[in-house]
């Protein structure tokens, strides 16, 4: 009889190649830094060259093999070069952490229609297109494959602290389902889909609402009475995206300082 691996190589992604969206900043760069940190590969996407750029530095600096391609997550043609790129460069893709998004602040009788429409483009088209076409070529053919997918605590209030934005905190909700309906499809080919809902983190998209609200106040309100910080997500997507969670599909885990807990 075989020995179980230990705990530590259940954590283990050496050998693995991951491509997360959003990847060159925020959020986007914690969980970069995650995964690489965990031995994987690391692929980053976004728009903006100079940041990829910069952010591939930094992963570099830390002793992670990093590589980049530049598109634009609300254009389709643009996710299929993306993802036709890192299929080419790598061969193949096993983690797949779809975290692009937007935000767009408007009180719901004001809100317009073409920012509801990008929202839900960004936040919730793509997370299907790459989600999709990384799963077609690159994890169904090998049975195998992780796809962590970022949520948000918003997902499941319709209000958080003073922002009023109906489309983000409607595309969040579609987030969450589609990762249980991802899940359920494609659990016969050895997917998981999981997904991580961040509480309040300052990043550039939550920082309008840190400043009129103030960070004390809001710090408040959570049990263990800080915001996230640059580490918080760490060990929530390398437990998505390794042997450790291999039993775990079509959850969201909030990651919300226990914001969650006491109610809104």
């Amino acid at each position: 009889m075989s020995a179980s691996p230990r705990v530590g190589e259940l954590f283990d992604l050496r050998g693995q190649t991951a491509l997360v969206t959003g990847g060159s900043r925020g959020l986007g760069l914690q969980l970069a830094e995650a995964l690489g940190e965990a031995g994987a590969r690391v692929i980053i996407t976004s728009r903006k060259t100079a940041d990829l750029e910069a952010a591939m530095a930094h992963l570099k600096r830390r002793g992670i093999a990093a590589d980049y391609v530049a598109g634009d997550a609300a254009d389709p043609e643009s996710i299929a070069y993306v993802c036709e790129q890192v299929v080419d460069r790598c061969g193949c893709v096993d983690i797949l952490v779809n975290n692009a998004g937007v935000t767009w602040g408007a009180a719901a009788e004001d809100h317009p229609l073409t920012a509801w429409d990008k929202v839900m483009n960004l936040n919730v088209r793509a997370v299907f297109a790459f989600s999709q076409i990384i799963a077609k070529r690159s994890m169904i053919p090998r049975h195998r494959g992780r796809i962590v997918n970022l949520a948000s605590i918003a997902a499941f209030t319709g209000r958080a602290s003073s922002q009023r934005a109906a489309a983000y905190h409607a595309s969040k909700a579609a987030v969450v389902n589609l990762t249980r309906a991802l899940a359920a499809e494609w659990g016969g080919y050895g997917i998981t889909v999981n997904a991580i809902a961040p509480g309040w983190f300052p990043s550039k998209m939550s920082q309008g609402t840190i400043e009129t609200v103030g960070e004390s106040q809001m710090a408040a309100q959570m049990p263990l009475g800080r915001l996230g910080d640059e580490e918080d997500l760490k060990g929530a997507v390398v437990l998505f995206a390794s042997r450790a969670g291999k039993y775990i599909t079509g959850q969201t885990l909030a990651v919300d300082g226990g914001y969650g807990a006491v109610g809104r």
